[in-house]
């Protein structure tokens, strides 16, 4: 098998891999770990010691958040959300929306691009 023109991938091909043990906990941090990138979107996994967070920001593009360890606080469009294990929420596109860690949590960001129809 070889990779796509134009996509990049951080994982082997064709072997099961766990999500969770794919980024570790940093004191202090936020660890990320890009598994996935092409035209259509990116595949990041994100790791939040504690008490870290990303700042109120806008996408252009609808955002998933699945939690896969802990529960992670979201703001999106002035509205909390809390998710925790197993749990996935949209952060839709154009919509102000940030995240925080009120206890450690690792999550896998899906960014899914549009495509322009010409």
């Amino acid at each position: 098998m070889s990779a796509k023109p134009n996509s990049k991938s951080n994982l082997p091909e064709a072997q099961a891999q766990s999500l969770v043990q794919l980024a570790d906990y940093a004191d202090g941090a936020i660890v990320s770990r890009t598994l996935a990138e092409n035209a259509s979107g990116t595949i990041t996994l994100f790791a939040f010691d504690a008490g870290q967070n990303l700042s109120e920001h806008t996408a252009p593009f609808d955002a998933f958040v699945h939690i896969l360890d802990g529960k992670a606080e979201l703001i999106i469009g002035g509205k909390t959300v809390e998710a925790s294990t197993g749990q996935i929420v949209l952060m839709p596109a154009n919509v102000p929306h940030a995240v925080k860690a009120p206890a450690k949590f690792k999550m896998l960001l899906i960014i899914l691009r549009s495509q322009k129809k010409e």
